[in-house]
Parts: C-alpha cells; sequence; structure tokens
C-alpha cells in the first residue's frame, strides 16, 4: 500500500507547520512519497517564497544587485532549518543559484528553486531520498508536458525507492532546461507521482478540509463534501470551485486513483474523497454549487434559422476567427444565444458582430452585459424528480429573474444564467432549499 501525498505552500511556511506536517507523514507508514510546495504566507503581510524569487530574479534580469533580495530567501529556509533544529546548510544550493540568476537561467529556472529547497529540506528532516524532478519529469522543446515520457522516466527513477521526496511544480526540457508547471502545479506533480508509484491513494494537503458544497464567503459554514466524483469535480472546477489545480485530476483519473483532499490544521478531519465512481448516495440531491460573474449573452435571431443548415457553424465561426471561446450555446427556434466571458469580448464585440452579419446574415443580434453563471452539479440529480423545479422555486421565491438555463445530457448539472447583482442571491437561494431546509 503506498499512498503519494503533496502539501501546499500554507502547511510548509514555518518550522512549526513543517513539524506538524512531519507528524501526519509519520502518523501513516503507508505515506512513502512526499511532494512539497515552496513554503507560503507565515501571515497575511508575508510575501510567499515563489513570488520573492520571482521579484529577485526581475532585478538580475535587469542587471541590478539582486543580492540583498537573495539574502532574504535564504533567511526563509535558515529559519525553517534553525527551527527544526537540523544540522542542514544550503550555502552550496545558494551560490549556484546566485551564479544561474547571473547568467539570466530565466523565470521558470527561478520560480523552481523555491520547491527545490523545501524539497531538500524534507528530505533531510524525514529521512527521505531526494528525487529532482528535473530528472524524469519532461517538457517538449515547446514547453509543453510530456505525460506519457515522463511516466516512463519517473517509473525508472523511482523503481526501488521506498521512500522519497520529490519537489512539485516543475520538471525540465530534454536540454536540462528547467520548466515549471502553471501557478499551483505541484499538485500536478502529486498527481503524476502517484501514476508511475500506482500509489492507493494520492492525499493532497492544503489549508481547508475538501471541498464545501458552496463558497463560503457567499454561505455562511456550508457543508462539507465528502464524496465526489472526477465528472462532479471537472464541473465545480471549471465554474470557479478551485481546492485542487484542474490538471491535477488526469493522470491519477486514467490509473484509477482516488484523491483525497486534507486539512493540516485538522489532520483528524476525513476531508473529501475525489473517486472515478461510486456507490455511496449523496447526503443531498445536489453535490455542489459554483458559478463566476462577467458573462455577455450574445443574441442572434433569424427566421427559419433552424431550417438553415450550418447556421450554428457560421455563428461560431465569428467567434473563431477572434479568438474567443465560448462557454454555453442555448438556442430556440429561430434564436441562438452565445455566452461569452465580457472582458475578452468587449474589446472586439463589433468585430464579432460584424463577422456574424457576414457569415450568417441573421435579422437581429442583441447583446446583454453583466450576466453570472451558476452550476448546480450532483450525480443524484439523475434519479430525484423536480430537481429544476425545485432551483426556480427557490430563485423565483427570492426574487431572481432567470436569463438562462442549460441541462447537459448526462443530467450531471444545470447551469443558470442571472445578473450579475443577484449572483450571490441566487447561490443562498439554491443552498437554502437543497441543504438547508431540504424542501
Amino acid at each position: 500500500m503506498i499512498k503519494v501525498v503533496k502539501f501546499g505552500g500554507s502547511s510548509l511556511a514555518s518550522a512549526s507547520q513543517f513539524s506538524k506536517v512531519g507528524k501526519i507523514i509519520n502518523a501513516d507508514p503507508e505515506r512513502k512519497f512526499v511532494v512539497p510546495s515552496a513554503p507560503g504566507k507565515r501571515n497575511d503581510k508575508d510575501t510567499k517564497v515563489t513570488d520573492m524569487l520571482y521579484a529577485c530574479y526581475a532585478l538580475a534580469k535587469e542587471d541590478k544587485s539582486f543580492s540583498s533580495a537573495l539574502k532574504k530567501i535564504k533567511e526563509r529556509y535558515e529559519s525553517i532549518i534553525n527551527g527544526l533544529h537540523m544540522k542542514l546548510s544550503l550555502d552550496e544550493e545558494f551560490k549556484t543559484i546566485e551564479k544561474n540568476f547571473a547568467e539570466k537561467a530565466g523565470e521558470d529556472y527561478a520560480a523552481s528553486r523555491g520547491e527545490y529547497l523545501n524539497g531538500i529540506i524534507m528530505a533531510n528532516y524525514l529521512g527521505y531520498e531526494f528525487v529532482d524532478p528535473a530528472d524524469a519529469i519532461r517538457f517538449d522543446e515547446d514547453g509543453n508536458f510530456m505525460p506519457e515520457e515522463t511516466d516512463k522516466l519517473l517509473k525508472k527513477r523511482l523503481k526501488g525507492v521506498e521512500r522519497a521526496v520529490v519537489p512539485g511544480f516543475y520538471g525540465a526540457k530534454a536540454d536540462g532546461t528547467i520548466k515549471t508547471f502553471s501557478r499551483g502545479g505541484s499538485d500536478i506533480t502529486g498527481s503524476i507521482v502517484s501514476r508511475a508509484v500506482h500509489a492507493t491513494s494520492y492525499e493532497n494537503w492544503t489549508d481547508v478540509s475538501g471541498f464545501l458544497i458552496a463558497d463560503p464567503r457567499i454561505i455562511d459554514n456550508p457543508e462539507p463534501i465528502k464524496i465526489i466524483t472526477y465528472r462532479e469535480l471537472r464541473e465545480l472546477s471549471y465554474m470557479g470551485a478551485s481546492v485542487l489545480h484542474e490538471d491535477a485530476v488526469f493522470p491519477v483519473r486514467q490509473a484509477g486513483i482516488p484523491i483525497n483532499i486534507r486539512n493540516t490544521n485538522a489532520p483528524e478531519d476525513e476531508g473529501t474523497w475525489i473517486v472515478e465512481s461510486t456507490c455511496h448516495h449523496s447526503a443531498y440531491t445536489i453535490t455542489g454549487i459554483a458559478g463566476k460573474k462577467g458573462f455577455v449573452a450574445v443574441n442572434v435571431e433569424k427566421d427559419m434559422m433552424n431550417s438553415e443548415v450550418g447556421f450554428g457553424r457560421k455563428v461560431l465561426t465569428a467567434f473563431e476567427e477572434n479568438g474567443i471561446n465560448f462557454e454555453h450555446m442555448p438556442s430556440g427556434i429561430d434564436t441562438m444565444t452565445v455566452f461569452v466571458h465580457e472582458p475578452e469580448f468587449e474589446q472586439k464585440e463589433q468585430k464579432v458582430i460584424s463577422a456574424i452579419h457576414r457569415l450568417a446574415h441573421p435579422d437581429t443580434i442583441d447583446l446583454e452585459a453583466d450576466l453570472a453563471l451558476i452550476a448546480v452539479v450532483g450525480r443524484g440529480m439523475k434519479s430525484n424528480r423536480g430537481t429544476a423545479g425545485r432551483i426556480f422555486s427557490a430563485l423565483a421565491h427570492a426574487n431572481i429573474n432567470v436569463k438562462m438555463i442549460d441541462q447537459g445530457s448526462s443530467e450531471l448539472n444545470i447551469i443558470i444564467g442571472v445578473s450579475n447583482e443577484d449572483f450571490d442571491d441566487a447561490i443562498k437561494a439554491i443552498y437554502d432549499i437543497f441543504v438547508t431546509t431540504q424542501l
């Protein structure tokens, strides 16, 4: 039985937190592979080490003195080492970093050193082997992650290794050039390592006890989600629910490895299990609610639109020509609505309108801005009648006008469009009817 455990920056910001993490790892002998992030903020006024590295490298890039900035970073790590009463020196590592900064090794190299140095400390603290992901996590010449090549290299590198620390967030191209994932990419590293070692589970430790049914900034003390499927997670993550990096799901999903989101500050909490499939019934009809503000509805109208072959393709071509993604596309007999992100669309709106007229020859085009989309997601919706009716009853009772509804054929989610100003109240109304009162 092998568990891979990943710890976020908030869990490793200080020596006391490091010590707490060490106890968590040692409490379960199955936790054999550890993926650490760079140290995060120790308090609200603090700065993440990754941000400190970016700022330090910016000075080096402009040929300005960066020794003071690098010294402050070194002091952050030394405070962890001294707080843990370890006999470890990072002097040689910092000499190398200073040299590479001066030689303009790149922003990716600079950012990756946060995880690299924290990995060295973690490996020494636990007595685990240190494995540099630059040796096994591979990117191509254009900086694209190579999953299959990485899996082969990492399997080979970790073969025979009983316990190891593999820093998160970065890998390297074939020529050794360091390349990072996007911010939060340590989640991806944990997933990659889990797949390579055939882990029984991937524990992702952060500062929250898993996923919550709704955003705690909108709902006071929302109920936690105990079990969620990958498909439900995908729907909620896409609509803004963020606890786990979205790309971290795919490697473990392919291998059938469950993810367990845990809280470093409350290790006794079971957290949320993310699984491929489950026979466990959700405590409520819905699994979660998530949403985003800032959409525009592009309403296209043309008589007999439904009998014109290729009309939808022509309209969408106008968006494609201008490099704009669409979110949802509900339609009627003579109308078609395309929802797009307002910040992305507003600079190109007249070009898009012109292109739709040129390609599709509609009767009218109308724009409606300041809209929000809310996703109500749940595997239990399929077996419960009247879910949509209950949603609309709740919204009507809250005096909220529904601008759009879109339900997928899987019956896993319902997307609702409302005005930006009704966003919070809509989520409160939906949460209340399904969770609080369970009407």
